[in-house]
């Protein structure tokens, strides 16, 4: 049996008028994986920048100073918000919030699309 209002009606970008829910699921899941994967991604750098700061590597390295600016670019916002004299704890603060922000943003932001 044709549930279709009238039978071969498509939409403007082809599709049946029962098919648009699931495409728009898709499309938001979709979108919470690409918003999941950012806010990974973004986190991960800020943290491996913590690491590489507390394991004291090497400034000089190319892979060392891509990480730097990253995690820079990604707390500037962030920066200096705490002050301590132990250079460690502040490297930690500093670029472990912005970290924790983007997570919990991130993963909040696309368990609220994926329930849509």
């Amino acid at each position: 049996m044709n549930t279709d209002p009238v039978p071969g009606y498509q939409t403007h970008d082809g599709h049946t008028p029962q098919n648009r829910p699931r495409d728009n699921r898709a499309t938001a899941r979709r979108t919470a994986v690409t918003i999941c994967t950012i806010a990974d991604v973004s986190a991960g750098l800020l943290g491996l920048w913590i690491v590489l700061y507390l394991l004291d590597a090497n400034q000089g390295n190319a892979f060392v100073e891509f990480v730097r600016g990253s995690a820079n670019l990604l707390s500037g916002w962030a920066r200096d918000i705490f002050t301590m004299d132990t250079e460690g704890l502040r490297v930690i603060l500093n670029y472990g919030l912005p970290a924790v922000l983007y997570l919990l943003l991130g993963h909040g932001i696309a368990a609220r699309l994926n329930r849509a």
